[in-house]
């Protein structure tokens, strides 16, 4: 039985965002608390995340959405592993789809030396995610998340699918929910391994990299650089949620808790510029997967392909204190991908999560 108080308190608070009232951190953390938790009636959840979207989130109540799925539905791994460790992550849905790039950048960064738990999860509208890469090569994404914790201990790398480390509440919703809420927002900002300390977080425009950057100011996130890559010839407004090897990528940083936000070109990795054909998607998960394979166990260092993933493992370096300049970070990454040690690293991972 709900408690009615409560249903009014809501229905209330409902109408107060409608009318443009905005909420404090603790206030929207309590709100979304009770809609993870499934303490509101069904209708009232859905006209929430609705008013509030319709009225835009404030970047203090999405920290607040933030520590609602992080306290009450995200499920969490620890590590021994001290110093830097980086998340690797893009929000999908950017209109220049790639093949799939977070992935193998977080084998050769990890192959590197640098400390990654990478999340992801499946495709959003693209031809594939993160999770169906690591799927088509072996990875069970159903293991437990212990197996995850054991290899960013032992091999210093490791895959948080959001299928097991979201619990009950925001996978409950997404089943039945048919638009944007403030959880897409937040979802790639969550936090499975607490220990991360430096992220690099893509977005589908210039607009959500910057109020992301602004999120993890606020939730006192050290280091975080959020691109939004370009290709020359395609209208700046169609763009990749990653580092571009074929035009402008626009960057916002966070360093010192400062922001700042400038233009990166590729001659500004050491790369030469690359038409954006050379590294669009297959047209299929095990295309792709094949792709990143082939490249990476045959040790592949130059062309566009190994250009965009040693750009982007580069970022992690950088953002991590790992690189002394992008140029530096993408020479490091070249020699882990031509030395093997990039596909030893995704083998490690690959092995290490699978059900016991």
């Amino acid at each position: 039985m709900r408690d009615e108080a409560n249903l009014r308190s809501m229905g209330r608070l409902i109408g107060e965002l409608s009318k443009g009232r905005k909420l404090t951190r603790s206030e929207a953390c309590e709100a979304y608390r009770q809609i993870i938790l499934d303490e509101q009636p069904e209708l009232q959840q859905g006209a929430f995340l609705s008013a509030h979207m319709m009225r835009g989130p404030s970047t203090e109540e999405l920290a607040g959405v933030w520590d609602a799925l992080d306290r009450y539905d995200t499920a969490k791994i620890s590590t021994v592993r001290k110093g830097a460790i980086c998340d690797i992550v893009g929000t999908g849905s950017d209109a220049l789809k790639t093949v799939n790039c977070s992935t193998p950048s977080a084998a050769i960064a990890a192959a590197c030396g640098l400390t990654v738990a990478k999340k992801g999860a499946r495709l959003v509208t693209g031809v594939s995610g993160a999770s169906d890469i690591l799927e088509e090569f072996g990875l069970e994404l159903d293991a437990p998340l212990s197996c995850a914790q054991n290899s960013l201990d032992l091999h210093g790398i490791c895959y948080l699918p959001g299928e097991a480390f979201l619990k009950s509440g925001w996978a409950r919703l997404i089943r039945s929910m048919r638009f944007s809420s403030a959880f897409n927002i937040i979802g790639p900002l969550t936090m499975p391994c607490p220990q991360t300390n430096s992220i690099v977080i893509g977005a589908y425009a210039p607009s959500v990299c910057d109020q992301l950057i602004e999120i993890l100011r606020e939730l006192k996130m050290p280091s975080a650089i959020a691109p939004y890559g370009m290709a020359d010839g395609i209208s700046p407004d169609l763009g990749m949620d990653e580092f571009s090897p074929c035009g402008k990528t626009r960057v916002a940083e966070l360093a010192n808790g400062r922001i700042s936000v400038y233009d990166l070109h590729p001659g500004d990795f050491g790369v030469s510029q690359r038409k954006f054909e050379e590294i669009a998607s297959k047209k299929s998960a095990r295309e792709n997967a094949d792709t990143i394979r082939e490249l990476l166990e045959n040790r592949v260092s130059d062309g566009a392909l190994a250009d965009y993933f040693c750009m982007n493992a580069s970022a992690a370096l950088h953002v991590s204190g790992q690189a002394k300049s992008f140029k530096d970070g993408t020479e490091k990454a070249r020699q882990a991908l031509a030395s093997g040690a990039a596909w030893s690293k995704m083998t490690e991972l690959v092995t290490a999560q699978r059900n016991k």
